[in-house]
């Protein structure tokens, strides 16, 4: 088809346009200047800010959001700006804040992220775990978050800590904490506080929290923590042990009653049913049977001086060194921030990935055992002296779901027995076997008299030697 481009028609039609063009030209090119515009203005309130403030606490529940760093807390080349200007409050523009959580904005909507930055989230330990897991938070949009913890940060808090510089030795995790979010997020509000949180205080660190994040090393203090939350309806998220791991691919969230193979889990766990609380707290732990490392003892000398816990911050914290491999507690961390933000966000997880099926195997173990035991001393029992969390460290931590007996195998009908019928049924005294291997044990040795060494072979009787040493070491991780 010709086109006469001398018509008045079509003269038209490209006057028309080229104006498009040129307006959309001209409006993008003035929202660009509008932009820088704002920008440099909010530079210049910022550094009116940084210039003329000390660093004071917020209150988590301050309405106004301001930010109030410390002169020595900022970076050498904003020190040099500042000086030149000085301090006033200020409220950061939404538009850079909904620009700096643009891809959070993206993936959940306006209404979620909205639910997110009203969120108030207490961190109650601020260590390798606590730390990133209180900047992910954060950077993700939490606008009110509070940080919990009594320690400061030493060198050997470097190769884990999310903010620790070197500078910040012989700080308070908390401060360094809090630093480094005020230098993300400048519309963050965080109360930080050089603290514990014990059961006489109950709920006062806690108030105002959505949601709280254990991230305490002592086992009874997190015990008590969680049982508090529990008992008063209070989200609560803990973290398990990452000391002593190495492998990124076993870390998962579950409920604390379907936690396995983890020993501070087992321990938390049992302590928490003996005190009326079976589930309902969610957890991230490693499936990861804790590697073949010790905890480092203290020198000879500070033994000397006399009794250990005088060497705690408080009474009851360890004082062992616990050997950690430093992107482990990163992923504890980052994984408790993520599910408390689709929490936060009314998207909670879906169809997470569950260990199935290990409690009710662990149950059908327990009942055999307890029919062999009656068998052995010739009565009624009413329960074992080991539970269903032991016969779980048993076959799947310590034996890896094996039989004991050469070569190994994996049982189709996996039976757990007595080792030697003579002495009492302990962790140590408990192995695996296949159905048909454990009918001729029970024949030989339970009815018999001999020895298990005798039916077995010296080999398999120092395989077991060993392995109720190990079980004695993973025993001392939650001691």
């Amino acid at each position: 088809m010709n086109i006469n481009i001398h018509s008045h028609h079509t003269q038209l039609i490209f006057a028309a346009i080229v104006a498009s063009a040129t307006t959309a030209g001209l409006l993008s090119a003035y929202q660009h200047y509008a932009k820088a515009i704002k920008r440099r203005e909010l530079d210049k309130e910022i550094l009116r800010s940084l210039a003329g403030r000390d660093s004071q606490p917020l209150p988590i529940t301050e309405p106004k959001t301001t930010w109030k760093p410390r002169i020595e807390d900022l970076a050498e080349h904003e020190i040099v700006l500042a000086t030149k200007l000085q301090g006033e409050d200020y409220e950061y523009d939404e538009e850079l804040i909904r620009e700096q959580l643009a891809r959070n904005y993206a993936f959940f909507g306006d209404e979620s992220m909205a639910k997110i930055r009203k969120g108030t989230v207490v961190v109650i330990g601020c260590g390798g775990v606590g730390s990133w897991a209180a900047v992910m938070l954060v950077r993700s949009g939490v606008s009110r978050i509070r940080l919990v913890d009594f320690d400061y940060v030493t060198l050997s808090s470097l190769n884990r800590h999310a903010t620790a510089l070197l500078a910040d030795v012989g700080t308070p995790k908390v401060k360094c904490t809090e630093r480094t979010l005020k230098q993300i997020a400048r519309w963050v509000q965080v109360d930080s506080r050089v603290d514990i949180w014990r059961k006489e205080q109950g709920g006062e660190l806690l108030e105002g929290a959505d949601w709280v994040i254990d991230a305490i090393d002592n086992i009874s203090t997190k015990v008590d923590l969680l049982k508090y939350c529990h008992e008063h309806n209070i989200k609560i998220f803990s973290s398990m042990g990452a000391g002593a791991k190495c492998d990124p691919t076993r870390v998962q969230i579950s409920d604390i009653s379907d936690t396995i193979y983890d020993p501070l889990a087992r321990s938390v766990r049992r302590r928490l049913r003996l005190q009326g609380v079976a589930s309902g707290i969610p957890v991230v732990y490693s499936t990861e049977v804790p590697s073949d490392v010790k905890l480092l003892p203290l020198p000879e000398e500070e033994f000397e001086k006399g009794d250990v816990k005088e060497l705690g911050v408080f009474d009851d914290f360890r004082v062992r060194i616990l050997p950690v491999l430093g992107p482990l507690p990163s992923i504890f961390g980052l994984s408790i921030a993520s599910y408390i933000l689709c929490e936060l966000a009314g998207k909670p997880i879906a169809n997470p990935l569950p260990v199935k099926g290990r409690k009710k195997f662990n149950e059908r173990l327990y009942r055999d055992l307890l029919r062999h035991e009656q068998k052995l001393i010739g009565h009624t029992l009413n329960k074992l002296p080991i539970d269903e969390d032991d016969i779980g460290l048993i076959f799947d931590d310590i034996s890896r779901g094996r039989s004991v007996i050469p070569p190994h195998p994996v049982p189709s009908r996996p039976v757990l027995v007595r080792w030697d019928p003579k002495l009492p049924l302990t962790l140590d005294n408990c192995v695996p076997m296949e159905f048909n291997e454990a009918e001729r044990h029970i024949a030989e040795c339970y009815k018999s008299g001999k020895s298990p060494e005798e039916v077995w072979g010296a080999d398999t009787a120092e395989i077991v030697r060993r392995r109720a040493e190990e079980i004695r070491k993973v025993r001392e991780w939650v001691m």
